[in-house]
């Protein structure tokens, strides 16, 4: 299977984690929850999505899939430019409930924030209202992979998700901006995925 000179594969699928959010940028400096809703891109968050929409193009992607989160949504932005594709909004691959940057803005709100993106199928609040499990993030990570296996799409699909949403499919931890090749045909979930 082909590489490109940043070592991704040609035909698969990518998983790519946002770009610093405002409130990764503080909550990093104080590991203290510092309250921002649904927050955007800091300048070095943009540079990240900037430098990700570079690496795929001439991949052959043709799908790209985003949470319905600012942060998510600002990070598929310059990818769906340069590649000429629409952002298709996926909630099943939101963060996972914990803090303040888990409340998401309400679909009426995103539909005017975004016009160019369809919102229609979400729920006005499409966040859950209390902490989500661990447990229940793996079970929304192994049903995107049923959907995924299901999809002839799924080796030229970009997914721009989030910490918790990665982890549960792979068992590794990216950094704000980072990506990496995912087989949804792979054993599924943090035990799958990690080392003895």
């Amino acid at each position: 299977m082909p590489f490109d000179a940043f070592g991704i594969s040609c035909r698969c699928m990518i998983l790519l984690r946002h770009g610093q959010s405002e409130f990764n940028l503080h909550f990093s400096a104080t590991k203290r929850d510092p309250g921002i809703q649904d927050p955007r891109l800091t300048p070095l968050g943009h540079a990240q999505a900037e430098k990700a929409a570079k690496a795929f193009t001439g991949l052959g992607i043709r799908r790209i899939l985003a949470s319905p989160y600012t942060r998510a949504l600002q990070t598929a932005a310059p990818l769906a430019r340069a590649l000429g594709l629409p952002v298709r909004i996926h909630p099943g691959i939101r963060e996972r409930y914990h803090f303040a940057c888990d409340i998401g803005s309400p679909r009426t709100v995103l539909t005017a924030s975004w016009p160019e993106h369809d919102f229609d199928h979400l729920p006005e609040t499409w966040w859950p209202n209390e902490t989500e499990s661990a447990e229940s993030v793996d079970e929304r990570a192994a049903q995107f992979c049923a959907e995924m296996r299901q999809s002839e799409m799924w080796q030229s699909t970009v997914v721009v998700t989030h910490w918790a949403f990665i982890l549960a499919l792979t068992g590794q931890s990216l950094e704000n901006g980072d990506w990496l090749r995912f087989d949804p045909h792979a054993p599924v979930g943090r035990s799958a995925h990690t080392a003895p």
